[in-house]
Order: structure tokens, then C-alpha cells, then sequence
């Protein structure tokens, strides 16, 4: 494991700064930008149910730590072709739990903020660096380096103390009116709770002694605006030896009375890629996780998803209704190094993402912004879901979540942009304990971000 503290990324910020300086470009120096973003973060998840699974996978999982990013972004050299760097530091501090007794010693859990040791204690702080080079021609941007994508087939994951990033390249293209075309290859991933960089792989094949990985992830697409109020989507997203998945999307907003009324529609279709295409057994080393019959849950990716949200928006209410749907044998696939990951489904919310074979899952929604009332700031909202038709050996089975989030952000003053956020959610299921257990969780929140430049 690498530790460096954080004033290495200082310095690597730094040598930038010189580099700016020696490059003598107008657009690189005035363009620049710096911030530092820090995040106290207390996480509490009280597992539940099956001793046994209690044995390995202690109960109480109970959390505090605190987060340093510093986020280095140059502008471009100027000429008919420009160049720029970005650069990031992160550093997390453990401030309380995870190595004290009776808290969670479990390195794989997803609930865990920070690293840990060889004796799988928690490490007292660990921290990393990353550097983007980056060209830009016209409107189209070509990155390199370290990434952090947010899109249909691949999103990186904020869950906890610090962000999940990739390795990878990336361009993007604004250059046709209206529409905004995105393509490239991710390597590696750098989980949120960690310093090494990691190959790519799914659910059911990254763990364990014979885990299989991949080296790269391969993506394309693009939006396109119809409208100002009508967007359209296709991307395409291929993990080699796992999965290749197509995805459709609409967006639209129309003014209804007083309020907004928002539409989101998605589509994914996903089928097995490579090795993952022998995985016929249950012992497959490229499988992916579902119910294949019997009492076989490992194999080929095979899995269809489509889902649609309606918000509607007015006076500070935001009242939503969703409906999501898979089939196949498989879970839906998507990019899971056992570290915490991320889905873009309207139905990934604090603890699950209910995206299991033969899943149909319903949600409401609703949040309210207290600025309507003279607390501006200050908002609330919950979501409520229900998953069933789950299909395992035992039969159908059934979860759902309760989430709740109260957030203020002072909106003046000194301390402008602090802010403060409290989340809970309590999660239920029938489905066997050793693979799900129900979860209560809180998580506190204390963010600031300050500019540097």
C-alpha cells in the first residue's frame, strides 16, 4: 500500500504551477483553477439478522474520518491546438473506528472508509495523487490519466470519505451543434477506500481466490438536444471477457401550471462478452451474478433493465414516481471492483441499487426546499422502494428502502458554502441472510470547499 501525505500533492500542484509559468501561455495561467474540498464524514451501518454471517461480517460498522481533495485544473495553451494539466491529492485521516475492537475488521465490506493494513486493521490515514494530461482541439477534449466519468454505461462513486477515480482516456466532442459525443477506455480503477489501482471486473467474479479481472472498458455515445427542454441518448459500454451493453435514454421537461414536469426514461440491454460467453457453470471464473436455475447463480451475463421517473416541481415541492424492470438471468452488470460502486439507475440510493434478475421495483419520491419558507439552504426529502419478484432457488423474493436526507448549506456570510448533511436510510429484504442482510444507516456530513485559485 502507498501512503503520501497530502503536502505531496501540494507539491505536485506546485510543479505545475512552474510548468504554467515556463509554458508562458496566456489561457493556461488565466484559466486556472484550485480548490480545496474538505469533508468530515461519520458513517454508522448496524447490520442485522443470520449468526453465522454475523461471525464473519461483524454487525456494527461505525466510521469517522476526514477528507482532504485538492483539485488542480489548468486552462489550455493558447494556438490552433492547446494543452493543459490537471492534478489531484487526496488524503483521508481516521479519526475514530473501524480499527477498534468490536467495529468492523472486514477490508472487503463496502461500508468501510479506509484501507487496511496486512493485519487488516484500519490504516490511520492513506492518501494518493493523480495527474490528467489534457489537449484540446476546437471544441473536442482528449484526457489522459486520471478520470472520474459520470455516464450512462460507467459512474464513479462518492459514497464515502473520498471519491472513486479511474485510469483511463477519454475524449469529448462538442463540435456539431446540439450534440455532445463521448468515447474512450478506462484500465484501472483507485476505489474509494483505497491507494492501489485495481483491474475492472463485475459482480461474482471478483472475489476469492479465482477472481477474473479485466484491463479494459471500453465506451462510446452521445447526447443529443432535441430541444433545449428534449434530450436523447445511446451509449455503449464493453468490459472485455465480462459484458457488452447498450443504452437508451430520454429526458424531457415541460412547464405544466406553476410547476416543471420532468420525464427520464432508460433502456439498457446487456449480453455476456469474451469468457464470460463459457461461463455455464457455477463454478465459471468469468460469471456474473444471478439465478441460472437450481441452485446455480453464477454465469453469463444476460440482462435487460428499463426504467422511467416522473417529477413533478413546483413552490419548492418535488414529488416523484418511478417504475424500474429487469429480466434475464443475470444481475445487471456494471463495473464492481468490491470497493463500493455506482449504477445509473433511478433506483441506486443509500444502501442498494435493486438491479437483481427478475427484479420490478417501485419508488416515490418527495423533497422540499425550506427556501420557499425564508430558510434558504436549508431542504428535506425522502425516497421510499420496493423490489420484488427477485428470482432465486427459494423462490420470488422481495427488499425495500427508506431513505431520508436533511441538508443545509449556509447560503451567506464568512462560512458561505459550508454544509451540513444528514442521511438515513433502513433497509429490508426476505432474501437469505448469508447474501443480504437488513441494514440500518447514518451518515453525518461536513463539507467545505475553498478556493485556492
Amino acid at each position: 500500500m502507498v501512503k503520501k501525505p497530502l503536502v505531496v500533492a501540494v507539491s505536485a500542484a506546485c510543479l505545475n504551477l512552474s510548468v504554467i509559468a515556463a509554458a508562458n501561455a496566456a489561457g493556461f495561467i488565466e484559466d486556472s483553477k484550485a480548490t480545496l474540498s474538505l469533508r468530515n464524514f461519520y458513517y454508522n451501518n448496524d447490520n442485522r439478522n443470520e449468526a453465522s454471517y454475523a461471525a464473519r461480517n461483524p454487525s456494527k460498522v461505525e466510521e469517522w474520518g476526514q477528507g482532504f481533495l485538492l483539485n488542480y485544473q489548468s486552462g489550455f495553451t493558447q494556438g490552433t491546438v492547446g494543452f493543459g494539466v490537471d492534478a489531484i491529492g487526496m488524503l483521508g485521516l481516521r479519526l475514530d473506528g473501524s480499527g477498534h475492537a468490536g467495529r468492523s475488521t472486514n477490508s472487503n465490506q463496502p461500508g468501510t472508509m479506509f484501507p487496511r493494513e496486512t493485519d487488516n486493521s484500519s490504516v490511520d490515514e492513506f492518501s494518493s495523487v493523480g495527474a490528467t494530461a489534457k489537449m484540446k482541439i476546437s471544441e473536442t477534449e482528449f484526457r489522459y490519466g486520471t478520470l472520474m466519468p459520470k455516464l450512462p454505461v460507467v459512474v464513479f462513486n462518492d459514497g464515502r470519505l473520498l471519491p472513486q477515480t479511474y485510469q483511463g482516456a477519454q475524449v469529448t466532442s462538442k463540435d456539431i451543434k446540439n450534440l455532445t459525443l463521448t468515447g474512450g477506455q478506462l484500465q484501472s480503477a483507485k476505489n474509494r477506500n483505497s491507494t492501489d489501482q485495481d483491474q475492472l471486473s463485475i459482480a461474482g467474479s471478483n472475489s476469492g481466490s479465482t477472481a477474473r479481472d479485466s484491463n479494459k472498458f471500453n465506451f462510446i455515445g452521445g447526447d443529443y438536444k432535441v430541444t433545449k427542454d428534449l434530450t436523447l441518448q445511446y451509449y455503449f459500454g464493453q468490459l472485455e471477457d465480462f459484458y457488452n451493453q447498450h443504452f437508451l435514454g430520454l429526458t424531457h421537461a415541460v412547464k405544466l401550471g406553476d410547476g416543471t414536469f420532468k420525464t427520464d426514461l432508460r433502456y439498457f440491454n446487456s449480453k455476456g462478452d469474451g469468457n464470460n460467453k463459457d461461463a455455464d457453470t457455477q463454478a465459471a471464473l468469468y460469471g456474473a451474478s444471478g439465478y441460472y436455475g437450481g441452485t446455480r447463480t453464477r454465469g453469463e451475463v444476460d440482462n435487460r433493465l428499463y426504467s422511467g421517473l416522473f417529477t413533478y416541481s413546483i413552490y419548492g415541492h418535488t414529488l416523484g414516481l418511478g417504475y424500474q424492470s429487469t429480466s434475464g438471468d443475470s444481475n445487471f452488470p456494471y463495473l464492481n471492483q468490491a470497493g463500493g460502486a455506482s449504477t445509473y439507475t433511478i433506483t441506486d440510493i443509500q444502501i442498494n441499487n435493486f438491479t437483481r434478475s427478475g427484479e420490478d421495483t417501485w419508488q416515490a419520491r418527495y423533497s422540499y426546499d425550506f427556501a420557499q419558507l425564508g430558510a434558504k439552504g436549508l431542504t428535506a426529502g425522502v425516497i421510499y422502494q420496493r423490489g420484488d419478484n427477485i428470482r432465486t432457488a427459494a423462490g420470488d423474493s422481495m427488499e425495500w428502502e427508506r431513505d431520508l436526507t436533511v441538508s443545509y448549506v449556509i447560503p451567506e456570510g464568512q462560512l458561505k458554502g459550508l454544509g451540513l448533511t444528514w442521511r438515513n436510510a433502513m433497509y429490508r429484504t426476505d432474501l437469505p441472510a448469508a447474501t443480504q442482510r437488513d441494514q440500518d444507516e447514518n451518515r453525518l456530513i461536513l463539507s467545505y470547499t475553498l478556493p485556492l485559485l
